[in-house]
């Protein structure tokens, strides 16, 4: 049953009978930028790779991304346009690199209770990594952000929930929230469709994991409508989670069209882009940073450029702010009435997103 993990994580949408390949080597980048180096203590077993731009001042941002099942951290930290933006914004970049001994499909073990602990097995390790960043290169403590890809995703909610205090701000890319499974079964089922909570009780699982007690981490939530790996309810439920913790109402949000996308924002607290058109992956425009491959999806809008101004390490470009559009006069309707559509205190889907969804069907960017 594990190895069904392993194939969802990696496979898009794979039918019903078809036996998964075996996990591929990860591919090799013909220029690494990323170098490894050593940290200590390391629980979990995991590989450190730290990029650090030319001229890197002291007092620099961090920003830590974690790879999903099959990838590699050079490979993530590339294709998405992090190690880019290092250079163009000026801060450091950690990317923590699963081994194969640890998960054959080289997937973080966000299922796993020994590995999703504070203090214990690969949580405990990331953490590790970040003191070591901070503290060797003078880095600032105040300003460290994390985000991750599906199982780096879901191992970006379990570091927000263990270590909240480390963090600033987080993104999480089709992936699931903290509490969603503690073991193969539940992982297997929590991709399929998120588990039924309320608010409080997501936010009570994440208030559980660690004695710190707020301000919590900004986040920012990024999901494909047409992703066959991780439903999309988990984009639902992670921002049900934050809301809770962040004292914010569901029904609360601003939407706005941001290059294809519905954005949902409640302020500089938490935002949610649905991605109409968009499988399992990483969204990036490589006409701005990245370079497409494996699970990172040419999409016309960087969700790593976004996600930087976002949690204030940019500032938002005129040029890249799109302006409403007119000619989807069904969309806006719509739009205008999820954003005051009441709380009917249903765990499962809000109306909210029941009517973005509509809007999403009426504008033809969806087809089922």
């Amino acid at each position: 049953m594990w190895q069904r993990v392993v194939a969802w994580m990696r496979f898009d949408g794979l039918k019903p009978g078809v036996k998964a390949p075996l996990p591929k080597p990860r591919p090799v980048l013909a220029t690494a930028p990323l170098a490894e180096a050593p940290v200590s203590p390391n629980p979990g077993n995991l590989r450190m790779f730290r990029y650090l731009p030319k001229g890197l001042k002291a007092g620099a941002p961090l920003v830590v991304v974690l790879h999903g099942c099959g990838q590699s951290a050079n490979g993530y930290g590339v294709g998405t346009g992090w190690c880019a933006l290092a250079d163009e914004l000026g801060f450091a970049v950690l990317a923590p690199e699963q081994k194969a001994v640890n998960n054959p499909g080289t997937c973080f073990d966000w299922f796993n209770p020994e590995d999703i602990a504070r203090d214990s097995g690969e949580a405990a390790s990331v953490a590790a990594m970040v003191r070591t960043m901070v503290g060797t290169h003078r880095l600032d403590a105040g300003r460290v952000f994390i985000t991750g890809l599906s199982a780096g995703g879901a191992m970006t909610a379990v570091m927000l929930a263990t270590y909240p205090e480390l963090f600033a701000g987080g993104a999480i890319i089709a992936g699931l929230p903290f509490g969603a499974a503690q073991n193969v079964r539940d992982a297997l089922e929590s991709m399929r469709s998120a588990p039924l909570r309320t608010p409080s009780q997501w936010g009570d699982m994440v208030r559980a994991a660690s004695p710190y007690k707020g301000p919590w981490p900004r986040m920012s939530i990024w999901h494909g409508a047409l992703d066959a790996t991780v439903n999309i309810n988990n984009a639902q439920a992670l921002a049900a989670q934050w809301a809770d913790l962040q004292g914010l109402s569901v029904t609360d949000a601003q939407q706005e069209l941001v290059h294809g996308a519905v954005r949902l924002s409640w302020g500089q607290q938490l935002e949610v882009y649905t991605m109409p058109m968009l499988g399992h992956g990483t969204p990036i425009d490589s006409g701005d940073v990245g370079q497409p491959g494996p699970f990172i999806l040419e999409a016309g809008i960087s969700s790593s450029r976004r996600i930087a101004e976002f949690w204030g390490l940019a500032t938002r470009s005129l040029q890249r702010a799109e302006p409403r559009p007119t000619a989807l006069p069904e969309i806006e309707a719509t739009l205008t009435a999820a954003n005051s559509a009441p709380s009917d205190g249903n765990p499962g889907p809000s109306k909210a997103e029941t009517l973005i969804w509509r809007a999403l069907k009426a504008a033809g960017l969806v087809r089922r």
